[in-house]
């Protein structure tokens, strides 16, 4: 690899800006002027989910924005503020009982700065395929369960009550303690301003087809409701005096770019936020390289994982050094801006452009904006996470992935989100473990007229009293390598004649120390029951690995190219073969 490919690796602006055209810009600069509209008032309402104040959701939208740009890999990923991330921030910050403001954002960055060291320093040492470990079931569990808690804890703002909790079960309790004190005021508010957005997104866009407004124009006013609820309830606080009736409002919001700011690197509290962070950083990178991936796919395109760990990485960092909090791709926002024709990340840069001019000239127009307003745009952006049906599709297909979403949604929900992470995390690895500690192991027989092979108790097929064909369909690692050796010898323990036993390996990519033990043991076990042990279709990197011990020498049977060639030589009524290797 040269140096300039190597710098590229690192620089993927290198790459997409020495191709960057006119009409790439203009694409760029349309889906940045959608995707900013539908920002501003997400950015303000997942600043009021994290616990921070509405101008911290700007902060975070603008240099993330041009720190993905440079290092990201995704021509389409939008970065910013997201509902997930939001929720799991204020969980962890929440838990500090810190005593101002002050400490709550300067805890909140410090989050953010750990969440961007964590992703770059996994990407630099390329960690990207960590991600696979995930299930991807068990995070769409997760995801659905953060959906139903976002949009119970919004409820308090509709109502217009005061309400606490991080669990389903708290938040409840605490509303019904609190729907005696509800404001009529705020309910009408924030009732009508969720029904009216709920409308836009189903209804808006087939109502302007019909009145023959143009599909791009058409899409743009649809993307813009959330603009149009935020403008309308903020004229009507304004004019009916809504904060003086009880109507909860953002009040002031401090005019001007994001101050440059460092993160704390006080030990007690990075000690408190490293877990969250950690939990942060991994559910962030899943939902954000899962969004790439499948709106890369769909342009063949591709993206680099690790290179994703590094742009995620340091748009982070870039929300801390301007106080920030942590971001990460947006599932709904990214969208948005593949189907508004976004090129290349520059789109991401130009909506940082447009997030700073908003926040340099229009917050003095948030003051009367009601909070249920932003409660409710949560409200109705987090229910379209929310997909039960997962449960249903993993009951019909797997009762242990059913049991393993079925357990991340009650814990979440149950316990909060970090519990509810953490154990989606430990199902995930779990799960693997428990699916590969029992590798499907079947009893083969040849197909007649053919020299294939196949289960027996799925197939018509010949067999042999004295010769067991085993077929292992798992690579052999310490955490299966018992169930092979009880499986083989609870086989060949029978009245039949067997006098030889073949290990079909035809699926096993890797053999390691411990499962190389127990064929050892199996090997001696035979070899004392005058069985002999053979193998057949051993693939070459296990072969070399074989090579290097002294497992082949002491084994009593053969190694064949094929299952047929070992069928064939060991049904034939010749001497016994002479050993072979492959």
């Amino acid at each position: 690899m040269t140096d300039r490919s190597k710098i590229a690796r690192y620089f993927p602006i290198l790459a997409w800006g020495r191709t960057y055209t006119r009409p790439t810009l203009e694409a760029d600069l349309l889906a940045a002027v959608i995707v900013t509209i539908m920002l501003i008032p997400q950015s303000l309402a997942y600043a009021l989910l994290a616990g921070l104040p509405p101008e911290v959701g700007l902060y975070a939208s603008i240099l993330p924005l041009v720190a993905y740009a440079i290092f990201g890999t995704s021509r389409v990923l939008a970065v910013g503020p997201v509902a997930v991330v939001s929720l799991m921030t204020a969980a962890a910050v929440g838990t500090l009982n810190l005593d101002s403001t002050t400490d709550y954002i300067a805890a909140a960055i410090a989050l953010a700065f750990i969440s961007g060291v964590m992703l770059t320093g996994m990407g630099l040492l390329r960690l990207g395929f960590l991600a696979n470990f995930l299930s991807h079931p068990v995070i769409a569990g997760f995801i659905t369960a953060s959906g139903i808690l976002i949009a119970t804890s919004q409820l308090k703002h509709i109502f217009g009550v005061s309400a606490h909790g991080h669990t389903l079960p708290e938040l409840l309790i605490s509303l019904l303690a609190h729907l005696p004190e509800i404001n009529l005021y705020t309910l009408l508010l924030g009732s009508t301003a969720m029904g009216f957005l709920f409308w836009t997104r189903k209804g808006l866009k087939p109502l302007l087809a019909r009145l023959g407004v143009p599909p791009r124009l058409a899409d743009v006013l649809t993307k813009a409701g959330p603009v149009a609820a935020v403008a309308a309830t903020t004229l009507a606080a304004y004019a009916f005096d809504l904060g003086d009736k009880g109507v909860a409002i953002v009040g002031e919001v401090p005019t001007g770019l994001p101050p440059l700011t460092l993160p704390s690197f006080a030990p007690g509290l990075w000690s408190d936020l490293f877990l969250a962070a950690m939990l942060i950083s991994i559910i962030g990178f899943v939902e954000s390289v899962s969004v790439a991936q499948t709106l890369a796919a769909k342009r063949r395109q591709r993206i680099d994982p690790d290179q994703e760990l590094i742009g995620l990485g340091t748009s982070n960092i870039a929300s801390a050094l301007s106080g920030g909090y942590p971001v990460t791709g947006g599932f709904a926002r990214s969208v948005v801006n593949f189907d508004a024709g976004a090129q290349t990340p520059a789109a991401g840069a130009f909506t940082a452009i447009g997030i700073a001019l908003a926040a340099m000239f229009l917050t003095p127009l948030l003051f009367f904006l009601p909070k249920a307003t932003l409660a409710a745009t949560i409200i109705v952006a987090v229910l379209s996470l929310v997909d039960l049906s997962i449960l249903r599709h993993a009951w019909r297909y797997s009762r242990v992935d059913f049991a393993a979403v079925a357990t991340t949604i009650a814990l979440t929900l149950g316990l909060g989100v970090e519990v509810g992470v953490s154990a989606g995390v430990v199902l995930s690895i779990g799960l693997h473990l428990y699916k590969t500690s029992r590798p499907h192991v079947a009893e083969v027989g040849l197909v007649p007229g053919t020299q294939h092979f196949r289960n027996i108790l799925r197939h018509t097929v010949k067999t042999t009293p004295h010769l067991v064909s085993l077929r292992i369909d798992e690579s052999l690692y310490f955490a299966n390598a018992r169930y092979l050796e009880d499986y083989v010898y609870d086989r060949v323990v029978c009245d039949q004649p067997i006098t030889d036993v073949v290990l079909m390996a035809s699926a096993v990519n890797e053999i390691d120390l411990s499962a190389l033990e127990s064929l050892e043991a199996i090997n001696t076990r035979l070899k004392e029951m005058n069985i002999r042990l053979h193998f057949s279709e051993v693939k070459g990197p296990v072969m070399d690995r074989l090579k290097r011990s002294h497992f082949l020498e002491e084994l009593s049977g053969d190694i064949f190219l094929s299952q047929y060639e070992a069928w064939d030589r060991l049904t034939a009524p010749t001497e016994p073969p002479s050993k072979i290797t492959a």
